[in-house]
């Protein structure tokens, strides 16, 4: 397994500029913990059929435009047309109604390569570690509920991530 360390280190650096003092909800780390926890996610299954670079931008830059705002056409600009449309496919869409969004988003992602679909996976897994406290139980059962919906639909892209989601499906409260 081979992957560019100077290029990580360039979309870290933007993709901690882009979150600055962001927090993970309800735990006190800076908002790069949980994309460096999705990037190791798909480290973690690298094995070599499958481009790790372009997989571990995507994992690194994946909430920038849905919770940082950084613009589509600004990581085009600065990563290319393949990452920023990977980025696009995993953020949701705002503009439709929130039981919507999910199934879209699923949608457009499954229209991405493969990477993208390791992504989501490899996020929705770093996702499935305790709830914030102040989440109802139905709100939990829900996620829960989206987390094998992305299991069903993008589990076929990798064996290891998929028996992991469902792991944490199951252990989930």
């Amino acid at each position: 397994m081979s992957w560019n360390q100077d290029l990580f280190k360039r979309t870290l650096d933007f993709a901690a500029k882009a979150h600055g003092t962001q927090q993970v909800p309800g735990s006190g780390f800076p908002y790069v913990v949980h994309l460096v926890k999705v990037a190791t996610e798909v480290l973690r299954v690298a094995d070599g059929t499958f481009d790790l670079d372009f997989a571990m931008q995507c994992a690194l830059l994946h909430d920038s435009v849905e919770d940082a705002g950084v613009a589509v056409v600004t990581l085009r600009q600065a990563f290319g047309d393949r990452v920023a449309e990977g980025v696009s496919a995993l953020t949701k869409d705002d503009a439709l109604p929130k039981a919507e969004r999910m199934a879209d988003s699923l949608r457009r992602v499954r229209g991405q390569p493969k990477e993208v679909w390791l992504v989501k996976l490899a996020d929705r897994i770093t996702n499935l570690e305790p709830a914030p406290a102040h989440w109802s139980a139905e709100k939990r059962a829900g996620y829960r509920v989206e987390a094998q919906a992305i299991a069903d639909a993008l589990g076929e892209s990798n064996a290891a991530l998929a028996a992991r989601i469902r792991e944490k499906i199951a252990s989930y409260t």
